[in-house]
């Protein structure tokens, strides 16, 4: 599978995707632009970005980087790097979790239609628990999910307790990484660590087909609570180091600065479930803390403790402080 069937899908939907010499990208938000395939680390020339930002009169856009490049949030994705998730390596109480789990309900393939439908539920459940609840709607995830109908690498799957669907995720093969976009659960299944028993049975049975050897579960969230990751670390799953890169178009250059930051902060502590404003707080925290040293950042819990070895991996330049 390649990125253009993911390009495909996301045409689909309805989002403008554009092609560029480092990567592809498309609008997630009206004029704010990710690159995807979304495990590619790229190091675009500026000559690059400053095109694609004024080709599509773009506000923003938001790539991830390595560790060396000059500029960048110091991030994270949530990975799997083979050859396979190993049950009897995992510590005790992830054990314990998983078998749980699996007692309580069966993981398999389901159709896409289903996730379509039953899904729903589900996903709303999930974006109420982190505290996202208007960010998306029942219309918009239906689309996105027939939309892979009948693109090769999409795959939905779930756990399956008495016949309802309790969690449940979707997931692209895109080179050898398989990709899961989108995973959703039941707050009332959650006791029985359903998310454990789904991840572990994707995973496994994923890892074990030819030529994929890496999965990749999630970037570190612009506006989540670094909380949703905690279970997949508890699973095995690793934090790859890595930078994430927001870019605004230099027009905005006077709006990209410390208070108007802290404008919209106290804006989100006073409308906490507002999608754009989250989402916008966060875009700017990305760029303000990405053009600092690294030791001067606040770095993600999950990688606190490998601060030394990833200062090694860093090569940064001196840059502007943000003011």
């Amino acid at each position: 599978m390649n990125p253009d069937i993911f390009a495909e899908w996301l045409r689909r939907q309805g989002y403008r995707v554009v092609r560029t010499a480092s990567s592809y990208w498309y609008e997630t938000s009206p004029r704010v632009y990710q690159a995807f395939p979304y495990h590619w680390l790229i190091e675009p020339q500026e000559e690059e970005l400053s095109g694609l930002l004024r080709g599509n009169r773009a506000i923003a856009l938001r790539y991830s980087t390595p560790l060396a490049a000059s500029q960048g949030k110091l991030s994270y994705h949530v990975v799997c790097e083979g050859p396979s998730l190993d049950l009897a390596s995992l510590p005790r109480q992830a054990r314990q979790n998983i078998g749980k789990a699996l007692d309580h309900a069966h993981v398999e393939p389901i159709p896409l239609s289903r996730l379509a439908t039953d899904g729903w539920s589900l996903r709303a459940d999930t974006l109420s628990r982190q505290r996202r609840a208007k960010a998306e709607s029942q219309a918009w995830w239906r689309r996105l999910c027939l939309s892979a109908g009948d693109l090769p690498g999409f795959e939905a799957w779930g756990a399956i307790c008495d016949g309802e669907l309790v969690a449940s995720l979707l997931a692209f093969t895109c080179d050898n990484w398989c990709t899961i976009p989108y995973a959703q659960s039941s707050s009332d299944h959650l006791q029985y660590r359903v998310n454990n028993g789904l991840f572990y049975g994707v995973t496994s049975t994923v890892l074990g087909r030819p030529g994929v050897d890496k999965m990749f579960l999630g970037l570190h969230s612009l506006d989540a609570p670094e909380s949703v990751d905690e279970f997949k670390f508890r699973m095995g799953y690793a934090a790859r180091p890595v930078r994430q890169r927001v870019v605004f178009h230099p027009w905005l250059a006077p709006l990209v600065n410390r208070p108007i930051h802290s404008t919209l902060q106290q804006l989100l502590h006073r409308y906490p479930e507002h999608p754009a404003l989250s989402k916008a707080e966060g875009m700017l925290r990305f760029c303000l803390e990405g053009r600092c040293p690294p030791d001067e950042q606040h770095w993600p819990e999950c990688l606190a403790d490998r601060k030394e070895e990833c200062m090694r991996d860093t090569q940064s330049v001196p840059s502007a402080r943000p003011t």
